[in-house]
């Protein structure tokens, strides 16, 4: 479900206004989060640490409003909830798109993750699709060959686009603690740094238990 945003009352309107005019309304940012306790529980819970991570995330989200909203023909639209597409490595080195529902509970999310990740991995080629395509995911990928300190996207800047982009990469020890770089991009008529602030700490407040 998804909710119009009334414009002319929305104390956005103006930023709206001016970025969505830009040829790249998109900002990014890359922090580090502190993920030493997630790899343990992951293993705890049987799950991957990937699908952990990217539960936490999407639970992170979901919590944060602008990233939950959407710019649809022009209007802004604010979704109940949000789920993922998602990138899926194959053996080959190749890779996929994929959609992944959230589910609030852990198991549940698991089992339909799991079931879509073996669907892309025994697929061929980008496996682009309406569901990749629906508005109502964040695009997100995971690059855990590389510590990166900074990303960009490829993107078509006349194709119409405004879900958040997040990337995680390479985990490092430091001293006693584990990190993990994250990679935040975010339309700016929608959000600011402050909203990707929000979802770092809520992401940082589900990876640490």
């Amino acid at each position: 479900m998804k909710q119009l945003i009334d414009l002319t009352t929305w104390p956005r309107r103006e930023h709206f206004t001016f970025f969505s005019a830009l040829d790249e309304p998109f900002f990014g940012l890359v922090a580090d989060v502190d993920c030493t306790a997630a790899p343990a529980e992951a293993k705890r819970l049987g799950v991957s640490f990937f699908l952990y991570y990217l539960h936490c995330a999407l639970q992170a989200a979901n919590e944060v409003e602008e990233f939950r909203c959407r710019i649809e023909q022009g209007q802004v639209y604010r979704y109940d909830r949000i789920h993922a597409s998602a990138v899926i490595g194959r053996p080959d080195h190749t890779f996929g798109f994929s959609f992944i529902e959230q589910q609030d509970s852990l198991t549940d999310f698991v089992a339909g993750a799991q079931a879509e990740i073996e669907a892309v991995q025994q697929a061929t080629g980008l496996c682009l699709s309406e569901q990749t395509a629906r508005p109502d995911a964040i695009h997100f990928s995971a690059i855990p060959w590389v510590r990166f300190t900074g990303l960009t996207h490829a993107r078509g800047f006349q194709h119409p686009d405004s879900a958040p982009k997040i990337s995680v990469g390479q985990t490092y020890q430091d001293g006693a603690t584990l990190r993990m770089p994250v990679s935040v991009n975010l339309h700016h008529g929608l959000g600011d740094a402050y909203h990707v602030g929000l979802f770092l700490q809520a992401f940082q407040q589900r990876l640490s238990g």
